[in-house]
């Protein structure tokens, strides 16, 4: 057992051109989307699974290390990402010593990356630049998501090789009434093919009433991400977009820069740890399980 711890002429004339600056910026990201689909249309094979870890948390220090019935929370993480069949390689990508300590003391594989990485997207891709091999996918896996389970791992990858007009992937399920205004518990609404029209910390759709709507299925992000890794490189070069730092959530950039994400839905009770009340029910819930 590893035991490791953002007059009216000229009124009118102004927003105009406040509007055609706008326009001409969506225009032109997405011009840049369909330059990049255009030139990687091929199908992606190589698959290398990356689980981002910091010590570093304003919500929950040395979160990777908190123990969950006898073991890390980082451990428990990679074990289930390791039962998934579409992964030829899973690392730990991390800043912080002792957790890489940790990972290796129970066999992971560990990059070292920069403390400078703003989230996870990007220690993925400055883990997947110092790889040997290439990859043509990358999952980001939670490593707060300690119950993930290895088949949302392989549908978000499945997902993302069956949609060539696509660079992102990801997972949503049901959203629990008491979870609707929770600003830890993100929101997304997807088309009727299933790619993401947007994520939100608030509730989404939100009707005029202001109230839960029990008869609409509102849907929760799953932390879980896939992307391609070509597209993965380009993710730091863009710039941090309004939407973006307002939400504080890295996946609007992608699609406010036009890109596309492809979404599923799975049926998963998410267990995600947040914040430190957060590990009693998680320990209670495998205890109901008899997860040892």
């Amino acid at each position: 057992m590893s035991m490791c711890s953002s007059s009216s002429v000229s009124l009118s004339t102004k927003s105009w051109i406040v509007h055609s600056i706008v326009a001409g910026a969506a225009i032109a990201a997405a011009i840049g989307a369909g330059a990049y689909l255009g030139r990687y249309r091929k199908f992606r094979s190589r698959v290398v699974g990356i689980i981002p870890a910091r010590y570093a948390s304003s919500r929950f220090e040395g979160k990777p290390l908190v123990n969950i019935l006898g073991k890390p929370m980082i451990q428990r993480t990679w074990e289930r990402a390791k039962l998934a069949s579409t992964l030829d390689h899973i690392i730990v990508a991390t800043d912080d010593e002792k957790i890489a300590e940790c990972c290796r003391g129970f066999g992971a594989d560990v990059v070292m990356t920069s403390e400078s990485c703003r989230n996870g997207t990007e220690r993925c891709n400055e883990a997947l630049q110092k790889l040997d091999k290439k990859y043509d996918v990358v999952v980001n896996i939670q490593g707060d998501e300690p119950l993930i389970e290895p088949e949302i791992i392989d549908g978000i990858v499945k997902a993302l090789q069956a949609a060539p007009d696509a660079v992102f992937s990801t997972a949503v399920t049901a959203l629990k009434p008491e979870d609707a205004f929770d600003p830890n518990r993100v929101k997304c609404v997807v088309d009727n093919r299933g790619y993401a029209i947007y994520f939100s910390r608030g509730l989404i759709p939100y009707n005029k009433t202001g109230k839960v709507n029990p008869q609409f299925p509102y849907m929760l992000h799953l932390g879980i991400q896939s992307y391609d890794s070509k597209f993965l490189k380009i993710y730091p070069e863009l710039q941090p977009t309004p939407l973006q730092l307002e939400e504080d959530l890295e996946q609007l950039k992608v699609l406010e820069n036009g890109y596309k994400m492809k979404v599923i839905k799975v049926d998963h009770e998410a267990h995600g740890v947040d914040i430190p009340e957060d590990v009693e029910k998680i320990e209670t819930l495998m205890r109901e399980r008899s997860i040892s």
